[in-house]
């Protein structure tokens, strides 16, 4: 059986304890009523910033529009990418990260109406340009069935732990680029698919945000990661990229918990 080549290092394994040490904090915080706000404002930063990596304009507030059912002037094509990445993120917690038939189920909802082939693998040769210069030429078409299959099998049978596999499976998705357009989101996106099914606080948790403000550094450690043959660094940056999104998600959510503690005390205070 293949196995995608990487080492776990002495920081990978203090990233995955200080990450699972976090993911407590952050379920003793999902009782508070302000969670399913913070929980939607979430999901509207990780649509926003997965696409915005892609290079579509629609801002934060446009997108928030969308999702209320809000009419907007804009780009018809970002409106239909915003609508898809919604139709996908709502399947996310019935998506099983073991089946690649939900893989391409998913694909066919992101890129319905962008691509030809939406939901299909692509036939023809892909690359990967950072303006004129090719900095990954993606496995021949006729390849990405098996390595897709191989990659399923070893997704399911490896008993490595989920944080890591979701990483490992991240970059041997985007190495393997296997559809014709929307690898990047869609690796993204696959990645999330694996972690909520080890905890589902990772279902609301937008890691994109922080890709696209480390946007540079992602497509360079990719880069880093093709030249020495193995996802090492692509995996300890992913793993410091979770730590620091819920490292703020329970800042956010302790903030606002706060504020709203000071305010019924003064309340109380006044009407005493």
């Amino acid at each position: 059986m293949y196995t995608p080549p990487f080492e776990i290092t002495s920081k990978i394994i203090e990233l995955i304890s200080n990450i699972s040490e976090k993911i407590g904090e952050i379920n003793s915080l999902q009782d508070s009523p302000y969670h399913v706000k913070l929980r939607k404002e979430n999901r509207i930063k990780t649509i926003h910033s997965s696409l915005a990596i892609e290079n579509n304009s629609l801002s934060l507030k446009q997108i928030t529009a969308i999702i209320d059912g809000k009419r907007i002037l804009g780009n018809p094509n970002e409106i239909k990418e915003v609508k898809n990445s919604i139709q996908a993120y709502d399947l996310l917690l019935s998506l099983d990260p073991y089946n690649e038939k939900d893989l391409l189920k998913a694909h066919k909802l992101m890129m319905q109406d962008l691509v030809e082939r939406n939901g299909k693998y692509r036939t023809d040769g892909v690359g990967i340009f950072d303006g004129e210069k090719v900095v990954h030429m993606a496995p021949p078409a006729d390849r990405v069935p098996e390595l897709m299959g191989d990659l399923f099998e070893w997704l399911k049978t490896s008993d490595v732990h989920p944080l890591i596999k979701s990483c490992v499976f991240h970059y041997e998705f985007e190495f393997i680029h296997p559809f014709q357009d929307g690898n990047g989101r869609m690796g993204r996106l696959w990645q999330t698919v694996i972690l909520k099914e080890w905890k589902e606080v990772f279902a609301w948790l937008p890691v994109e945000t922080l890709v696209k403000e480390n946007q540079k550094e992602y497509y360079s450690v990719l880069c880093v990661s093709d030249s020495a043959a193995n996802s090492t660094k692509f995996i300890e940056f992913m793993l410091t990229l979770i730590l620091n999104t819920i490292e703020e998600i329970i800042k956010a959510e302790e903030k606002v918990t706060k504020k709203v503690t000071i305010k019924v005390t003064i309340n109380q205070q006044q009407l005493t």
